[in-house]
């Protein structure tokens, strides 16, 4: 597997890809929500895997005391055996290199567990994001 930082407009559509594949298709996010008004401002991720497919997306944005993790997602095919950590590692490492003091991220509750493991708290109650529940998580860097 290999993260990638979105830099050519073929590995921006392949985020894309799996951001719809996992969003809209499976979760049915409206695609106006998914794609939204950040997609400029956002540093882009991408994971492929092994034979050059993208399998994960993921992006982020940076504010004066955070840096914000968003849009996370592996192809349901790729949810096991590290896909998650290696964009997470990814994003981390760039926000570490960025000078970030911390991150925060909005989970779905059911993911909450997985961003535990890598030293993301719970800092909010529950909240419905496109219908689905969320808490807001953050790790100091």
């Amino acid at each position: 597997m290999e993260v990638c930082i979105v830099k050519t407009e073929k590995e921006l559509e392949d985020a894309f890809y799996v951001r719809q594949t996992v969003f809209v298709k499976e979760q049915h996010v409206p695609v106006e929500e998914e794609i939204d008004e950040f997609e400029k401002d956002s540093v882009h991720f991408v994971l492929y895997d092994n034979t050059k497919n993208p399998i994960g997306a993921g992006r982020y944005r940076t504010f004066d005391e955070y840096g914000k993790v968003e849009r996370i997602c592996i192809l349901s095919t790729n949810r096991k055996g590290g896909a998650g950590k290696a964009i997470m590692n990814k994003i981390e490492e760039y926000a570490i290199n960025s000078g970030a003091p911390s991150l925060k991220l909005n989970a779905q509750t059911h993911a909450i567990p997985f961003y535990s493991k890598l030293g993301y708290e719970v800092v909010s109650e529950e909240f419905l994001d496109a219908g689905i529940p969320h808490r807001t998580m953050q790790k100091k860097l």
